[in-house]
């Protein structure tokens, strides 16, 4: 039996934009590894007849209605007042969780209020969540022909308590398991990629295909439908391995969070090390490698050389050249590379040089005109681009074209895009 699920966020902050729904996808993706359907999210602020009507409207689509928010013990908590009284169900106090709700206090050597206790009361006849990251406790109970599941509203209260309490819940319901497999795209448009592969999107049923922009990439997803995860990852495989002899190079990885991320896991297997040098994108190479954890073991540093003159004092580029070609050039480019792998003594290096706006530069050259090079043991090599959209957009995708360089090179593959 397929089953269908609405997500109801309860907070006028949510709507008010003061905080980023988080829950939602974190439980769509873990109802989606349930085989449950989730087809409606719906966000409503601390008022109980808009509440009400929304639960009014899940029950009519949804025999899953799961809430996040509106537990606490202020008064604008409403979420179990409005469900129990939707479904006619008395709520009912509850020892165990109001005393797991003072053990909670005395933990933390702080004085409990008495509003706190209204967090005790549960509907009858429920499913209690025992909360062991906070104060709230969760439920599930069932009215109606419709499983109802309340979760409270912070993610590291959320998060866990529904996969360690409602995950266990859920889970005599299912009829087997979806699976998804992601294949990360760079050196391709969305559109150009959408379609090369639309006949063959429209044609399949199980699994499914489909594509997702990201920023200066494209995801490719497969997902997969099946009484179990192996036989899932069965029925991707086959269409995993068309794609990657269909694209080639440009997939960089399957299941993987970023470009950078590949070139750490590469640099760190073969015990190379990285610099950088940059102009237009002012840093941005190594605050994205420095976003993880532990890769001081293969990058070294940066130099950031936004003037023509620290260009030439503190990369050596010559002063001759810069007059000749201009910052935005491949001469420069090429020179930059070269410059800070010597001082930083690494065994690769990346830079970049562009025009990322919001006007051409003193030259002429146009918003989006980027050189960036990669410089090894053995040569140098200036890759062209020319990226469309937003300053934010072009420094994001010189950024993307150094790594994408580091990667190939590791991999033995073509350093110029097809």
């Amino acid at each position: 039996m397929t089953h269908t699920a609405e997500l109801i966020a309860v907070g006028t902050e949510l709507l008010l934009g003061n905080i980023v729904n988080s829950d939602a996808q974190m439980l769509s993706q873990g109802l989606s590894a349930l085989g449950i359907n989730v087809y409606y999210h719906t966000v409503v602020g601390d008022n109980p007849q808009r509440l009400r009507a929304a639960v009014e409207t899940a029950k009519s689509r949804a025999d899953i209605i799961i809430t996040t928010g509106g537990l606490g013990p202020t008064c604008d908590d409403l979420t179990k007042n409005v469900l129990a009284d939707c479904f006619g169900k008395k709520l009912i106090y509850n020892e165990e969780a109001a005393r797991r709700i003072e053990e909670y206090f005395q933990r933390l050597d702080r004085p409990m209020t008495e509003n706190n206790y209204q967090q005790a009361y549960l509907p009858e006849g429920c499913v209690p969540f025992q909360n062991d990251w906070g104060t709230a406790p969760g439920c599930g109970f069932e009215a109606e022909g419709v499983r109802v599941l309340m979760l409270p509203g912070p993610p590291s209260e959320c998060t866990p308590m529904f996969h360690e309490r409602a995950v266990p819940y859920l889970r005599d319901l299912t009829d087997g398991v979806i699976v998804s497999r992601s294949l990360r795209i760079f050196g391709m448009g969305e559109s150009a990629v959408e379609a090369l592969l639309r006949d063959k999107m429209n044609a399949m049923q199980n699994p499914t295909l489909a594509p997702y922009a990201k920023e200066g990439e494209v995801e490719l997803r497969i997902t997969a439908k099946a009484p179990d995860a192996q036989t899932a990852l069965d029925l991707i495989a086959p269409v995993e391995k068309e794609l990657r002899e269909q694209f080639g190079p440009l997939v960089y990885g399957a299941d993987v969070p970023s470009l950078e991320a590949v070139c750490f896991g590469l640099l760190k297997e073969k015990g190379l090390t990285l610099s950088s040098a940059e102009s237009c994108t002012g840093g941005l190479i190594p605050k994205r490698i420095t976003d993880m954890g532990g890769v001081s073991a293969v990058y070294k540093g940066g130099v950031v050389s936004y003037w023509s003159e620290v260009k030439h004092s503190a990369l050596g580029v010559p002063q001759e050249m810069l007059d000749e070609y201009g910052a935005v050039s491949v001469p420069v480019a090429q020179a930059m590379a070269e410059g800070v792998r010597a001082r930083m003594d690494t065994d690769l290096a990346v830079a970049t040089t562009g025009v990322a706006g919001p006007g051409p530069d003193e030259r002429g050259n146009p918003v989006g005109l980027v050189y960036v090079a990669l410089s090894w043991d053995g040569g140098t090599f200036v890759r062209t681009v020319h990226a469309a959209g937003p300053r934010s957009r072009v420094r994001q995708l010189a950024a993307n074209h150094a790594f994408d360089l580091v990667r190939r090179h590791l991999m033995g593959l073509p350093l110029e895009l097809e």
